[in-house]
């Protein structure tokens, strides 16, 4: 009875450790300016559940980066209002956040990009669609 109860608890354990990594998802994105703009990046960000984290590096830019933001747009390729500013430091940026249902399907949609503003170009100078990695 022991060694089924055992095998029981091993088992349960086991499907809930494999539906925990089943929710974990990397993302990336490259990061580009208009034409003539020098400036590039990289994002990299994973989703566990609800639980948001990414890096964000870049280079290259016009000056100082002023503001940096996630964005959600109508459709994929669109533009859109911020959906989740980043603490805008020297490269790399760093930062975490837990998702709401909206932007968990947003994101998962592809309909997320990464835009770094600088004072030369406040409405963003390089940017980037977030997508799942395969």
């Amino acid at each position: 009875m022991r060694q089924n109860l055992f095998v029981a608890v091993a088992a349960a354990s086991l499907l809930i450790a494999g539906a925990a990594s089943a929710q974990m998802v990397h993302y990336s994105a490259k990061l580009a300016g208009a034409a003539g703009v020098k400036g590039s990046g990289d994002v990299s960000a994973m989703l566990d559940g609800k639980s948001f984290t990414y890096t964000v590096s870049y280079k290259d830019l016009t000056g100082p980066a002023v503001a940096a933001h996630f964005h959600v747009a109508a459709a994929p390729g669109g533009n859109g209002p911020p959906t989740l500013p980043a603490v805008v430091t020297p490269s790399p940026i760093k930062g975490s956040a837990t998702l709401t249902d909206a932007q968990v399907a947003d994101l998962n949609a592809g309909k997320w990009y990464f835009n770094v503003h600088t004072a030369a170009n406040p409405g963003g100078e390089v940017r980037g669609t977030v997508a799942a990695m395969k």
